[in-house]
């Protein structure tokens, strides 16, 4: 390990976060909600830290070395979700202790959306516009936009690269160059952002309320600026908008890149995940829809039980945890199956969390090849994803990923229980967290404000661990990782 190198490295990416707390205090100045000094006094702070950092070791250009990408992402990460809690920590309204404030920040960047935070709508702008900022700078990850505006870095890229972006296929560039590939990512990214924030306001929103939802919408994040989420809108066309949206940001990114190079929507069709996506969403969508409607679920009209079905299912699969109803207190299966597609998650290379899709598939053709081997046991059975079969190596990693998060999951909830949560709450409690969807079941099921301390800890390295996919976490626990 190059301590100097992780080091200038923490420092450079902590200069380039000092920088996102003018944006909230331009709201704060424009509202007039006396929060200019909290993101003022952040600033200072988080740029003084960054150069204390980054100022001694500023000299040298230095190449990355495959472990030192998993510990500058993770290290960035945690120091992220700690430093990003500055301005709730130092805030008058809301009051927050430190934990609540870590756990805030941390929800906020790995985009999970679980909040400890009640009374949204008399929270001041510049606050309420910080938090929708968090979740989108960690949708698309600030490491990578760190390689997109900072090759002044001068260390291997595809490190953190490979560290940081979701997926069980880690080395696929849309360029030659690393810093060509966060730059296409990031210009997409911040395209499908405009695009929401036109058709938010379009349907009816304000200003305020569009750019803000647009941020945790394509983060698929789940921040609302109101306590109510979208059923304080209560309006069928911002819920259509939100489906799209969140929808499209469950893809993968790569797709909607290359789609826009080809100019065709083929793309999308042409790919199994993209297709096995969709088509769960639409199923299970289908499904929850006709049980609301057939249960007379609050006297829906089939429309309305098929609109706020398809908007929960693709809420919770895409992990992006907004509400148009207290879904909660919907009767039979329904709420479990809404935490359980919550598991299954995106597109690899998508906003989304959970296993994903990709993921899922690969499991599932597994289990499927051993069926087969039972019954011909010296055949060779490839496990293929469309047309493409799968390397050896791609399957072990898949089912290390998935006894490593089964493993993770279980030790997290126990523990959870042993913080005071029943078994139903600390399983939605973890999946929640882990699984970067936001509510739950239970004692969760609208926030996390009145769980323990130690539940409130415990969820926010399950967030970190579902953020960075078990890996690049657990890889630091390993003695193996410092012995040389």
């Amino acid at each position: 390990m190059q301590a100097k190198v992780v080091l200038k490295s923490l420092g450079l990416l902590l200069l380039l976060f000092s920088t996102t707390m003018f944006s909230p205090l331009l709201v704060s100045f424009i509202y007039q909600d006396n929060n200019e000094h909290l993101f003022w006094q952040s600033f200072i702070i988080i740029l003084l830290l960054g150069t204390l950092l980054w100022f001694p070791l500023r000299g040298g250009n230095h190449q990355l070395c495959h472990r030192d990408g998993f510990l500058i992402v993770a290290l960035f990460w945690m120091t992220l979700g700690t430093v990003g809690a500055i301005p709730f920590i130092l805030a008058d309204t809301p009051a927050m202790s430190i934990t609540d404030a870590v756990f805030e920040s941390v929800s906020g960047f790995t985009t999970t959306g679980a909040t400890v935070l009640e009374g949204l709508d008399q929270l001041p702008p510049s606050i309420l516009f910080y938090r929708q900022q968090l979740q989108w700078l960690g949708g698309m990850g600030v490491i990578v936009l760190a390689l997109a505006v900072l090759p002044i870095l001068g260390i291997g890229g595809m490190q953190l690269f490979r560290a940081e972006v979701p997926g069980p296929v880690k080395d696929s560039k849309l360029t030659p160059r690393i810093a060509g590939t966060a730059k296409a990512l990031w210009v997409t990214y911040l395209g499908i952002t405009v695009i929401c924030v036109l058709s938010y306001k379009l349907a009816g929103m304000s200003w305020f309320d569009a750019i803000g939802h647009s941020f945790s919408t394509v983060a698929n994040g789940g921040y609302s600026t109101h306590d109510a989420s979208f059923n304080f809108f209560n309006n069928p066309k911002v819920e259509l908008v939100a489906i799209f949206f969140m929808v499209v940001s469950g893809l993968n990114f790569a797709l909607h890149f290359v789609a826009l190079q080809k100019k065709s929507i083929k793309v999308y069709f042409l790919d199994s995940e993209a297709l096995c996506y969709l088509s769960i969403l639409l199923l299970c969508g289908a499904l929850v829809g006709a049980h609301l409607f057939y249960q007379g679920t609050a006297g829906y009209t089939l429309l309305e039980a098929m609109r706020h079905g398809l908007f929960q299912v693709v809420s919770f699969m895409t992990t992006s945890g907004f509400a148009t109803t207290d879904f909660y207190n919907w009767p039979g299966v329904v709420p479990v199956l809404l935490v359980f597609v919550g598991f299954i998650g995106g597109c690899a290379g998508s906003t989304a969390g959970g296993l994903k899709v990709i993921r899922v598939m690969l499991l599932y053709k597994q289990g499927d090849r051993e069926i087969k081997r039972l019954i011909h046991p010296n055949a060779r059975i490839p496990v293929k994803i469309g047309k493409d079969e799968q390397p050896e190596n791609i399957i072990d990693a898949v089912w290390g990923f998935f006894a490593l998060y089964v493993v993770a999951f279980v030790i997290i909830m126990l523990l959870m229980m042993e913080g005071g949560l029943d078994q139903v709450s600390a399983f939605s409690a973890v999946a929640a967290c882990i699984n970067n969807v936001g509510p739950g079941l239970g004692d969760v099921a609208t926030s996390f404000k009145t769980v323990s301390d130690s539940v409130k800890w415990l969820g926010c390295f399950a967030m970190l661990l579902g953020r960075l996919e078990i890996f690049t976490i657990l890889v630091l626990l390993s003695p193996s990782y410092w012995r040389y």
